[in-house]
C-alpha cells in the first residue's frame, strides 16, 4: 500500500512539472513575440564612388530581405526592404556620377522603400554581408553604368594602335583597402586606407618626374576595389611593375618596422591551377601569349615559364626596394618575405607588397601621418625602383635604350674594333670599364656606354 501511494505521488509530481514547463514555454513565447516581430533598423547609409561604379551600403540591425527593380522615364532603381524602417539619415549624393537623389518612404506600414534617382542606366548587383570586427549586418548595392561602352572601347583601341617607338616603363601603384574596407586602424584613429593612399600619391608624383617612367594609380580615391580587379587594372595598363602599399597591424603594439613581400610558391601554384582551369573560356594573356588554344601540357609549360620569370623579377625588384627601406629605418624582418597575397598573383607582372610600417604601433602610426616621413618612405621606394630598372630595363623602353649595352669578348676582338662597332671613342670604352690600356681577354664582359 505504501508503494502504491509513493508511485501515485511521483506521477502527480511529474504531471505538475510538465504542466509548469508548458506554462513557462507559453510565457516565453508571449514575451518574445514583440521581439520577433520587431522591424529591422537601417541605421546608416554610405556612398562610395569608384571610377567604374557606385556602391551604396546600408547598415542594418539584422540581416534583411530585399528586392531590386528598375523603373524608366526617368531612370530609377527601387530597393524594397522587408519589415524594415529607416533610423539614420539619407546620405548626400553630392557629385556622384550615377545617383542624382536618394528618397525613402514606409511601405505597407511595415516595409521600407528606398528610391535612387539615376543619372544613367545601370546594372545593379546586391548582396548582404555578415558582421565583422568593424561593421554589423550590411546590405551592399553596386551600380555599374551601362552607357557609352562603345566609346570607352574605341579609346582603348586607338591608344594601343598609336603606341609606337620606345615606351615608358609603367609602374602600377596600388593603395591597399579603400571605401567600405578601411584596413587596419591605429590607436589614434588613423585608418590604413587613408595613410597608404597619401603615400601612393606621393610615390606617383615621384615616378611621374622620373625620365622613362610612367605611374598608374590603381586606386585613385576612397572607394573599394576587389583584389582581382586590382590585378586586372595593372595588367590592362601593361604594367612592368606592380607595387601594393599597406600599413601592417598586430595585436602587440610594440611590433614595428617595414616589410616587403613577394608571392609564395604555394600562392603561384594555386593561381596556375585557376588559369589553366579557365583558359578555354578566357582571352587572358600570359606574357603576350593566349592559353585558350593550347593543349593542357603546352599551356601548363607556358604558364610555368611565365610565372618563373615573373617571380624572379619580382624578387629582384623587391630586394632593391627592401635594401633602400633598410637604410631609411627599422625593418620588421631581415629579408624579403613570401606570402600568398592575392594582389601578387598576376602571372606576367612582377609584383610586390610593401608594408610601410605597423599602424598598430603608436609611434609608427604618428610617423605614417607625417608628410615628411611619408616622403622619406617614397624616396626610399623610388630609389629601389630606379635601381632595379637600371639593372633590368624592359626591352623596347626608353630605359633599355639608355642603358649600357654588354659585349662579351670573343676570339679576334680588339678594343679599337669594339669601339668602332658601337660607334664610340676608345677613351669612352676604356673609361666605362676601368681599363688603362687595350688588353682584353676572351670571355670578358665589357659595358658599352650610350652615345
Amino acid at each position: 500500500m505504501a508503494m502504491l501511494f509513493f508511485n501515485h505521488n511521483r506521477d502527480e509530481s511529474r504531471r505538475w512539472s510538465e504542466k509548469m514547463k508548458k506554462i513557462a514555454a507559453f510565457l516565453l513565447l508571449f514575451i518574445t513575440l514583440p521581439v520577433l516581430a520587431q522591424q529591422t533598423q537601417v541605421d546608416n547609409m554610405r556612398l562610395w564612388a569608384a571610377p567604374d561604379h557606385t556602391r551604396l551600403v546600408l547598415d542594418t540591425s539584422a540581416q534583411v530581405e530585399h528586392t531590386l527593380f528598375s523603373l524608366e522615364n526617368p531612370s530609377r532603381l527601387v530597393i524594397d526592404l522587408k519589415n524594415a524602417k529607416l533610423k539614420g539619415v539619407l546620405p548626400d549624393t553630392g557629385k556622384d556620377p550615377v545617383i542624382g537623389k536618394l528618397r525613402s518612404a514606409a511601405r505597407n506600414k511595415k516595409d521600407l522603400r528606398v528610391v535612387l534617382d539615376l543619372k544613367t542606366k545601370v546594372k545593379p548587383k546586391s548582396f548582404v554581408l555578415k558582421p565583422n570586427r568593424q561593421y554589423g549586418h550590411r546590405l551592399v548595392v553596386d551600380l555599374f553604368p551601362t552607357a557609352d561602352k562603345g566609346k570607352k572601347a574605341a579609346k582603348k583601341v586607338v591608344k594601343s594602335v598609336n603606341d609606337n617607338g620606345p615606351r615608358d616603363v609603367v609602374i602600377a601603384i596600388d593603395a591597399g583597402h579603400g571605401g567600405e574596407d578601411p584596413g587596419a586602424k591605429g590607436r589614434r584613429g588613423s585608418y590604413e586606407k587613408n595613410v597608404v593612399l597619401a603615400i601612393a600619391r606621393k610615390l606617383s608624383r615621384l615616378v611621374e618626374k622620373e625620365r622613362g617612367m610612367k605611374p598608374v594609380m590603381i586606386r585613385k580615391g576612397d572607394y573599394y576595389l576587389g583584389l582581382r580587379k586590382r590585378m586586372k587594372l595593372a595588367r590592362e595598363s601593361r604594367a612592368d611593375l606592380f607595387i601594393s602599399i599597406h600599413a601592417d597591424a598586430f595585436r602587440d603594439s610594440r611590433v614595428r618596422g617595414s616589410s616587403v613581400y613577394t608571392l609564395s610558391r604555394r600562392g603561384a601554384s594555386s593561381e596556375a591551377a585557376r588559369w589553366l582551369a579557365k583558359r578555354e573560356n578566357s582571352a587572358d594573356l600570359v606574357g603576350g601569349v593566349t592559353l585558350e588554344d593550347k593543349d593542357e601540357v603546352l599551356a601548363s609549360v607556358l604558364l610555368d615559364l611565365s610565372q618563373t620569370a615573373t617571380q624572379q623579377a619580382s624578387h629582384q625588384a623587391a630586394q632593391a626596394v627592401f635594401s633602400q627601406l633598410k637604410r631609411q629605418g627599422k625593418t620588421h624582418k631581415n629579408t624579403v618575405q613570401k606570402a600568398g597575397f592575392m594582389v601578387l598573383k598576376s602571372p606576367d607582372v612582377p609584383s610586390m607588397l610593401v608594408e610601410t610600417a605597423f599602424i598598430s604601433n603608436p609611434s609608427e602610426e604618428r610617423k605614417l601621418n607625417d608628410p615628411a616621413h611619408q616622403q622619406r618612405l617614397v624616396n626610399a621606394i623610388m630609389k629601389g625602383i630606379r635601381s632595379y630598372f637600371r639593372q633590368s630595363p624592359p626591352p623596347g623602353t626608353l630605359l633599355a635604350q639608355a642603358a649600357p649595352k654588354k659585349h662579351t669578348i670573343e676570339r679576334g676582338d680588339t678594343l679599337s674594333g669594339i669601339a668602332e662597332q658601337y660607334q664610340i671613342s676608345l677613351s669612352q670604352l676604356r673609361s666605362a670599364n676601368g681599363l688603362s690600356g687595350d688588353r682584353i681577354r676572351i670571355g670578358q664582359v665589357l659595358s658599352i656606354p650610350g652615345t
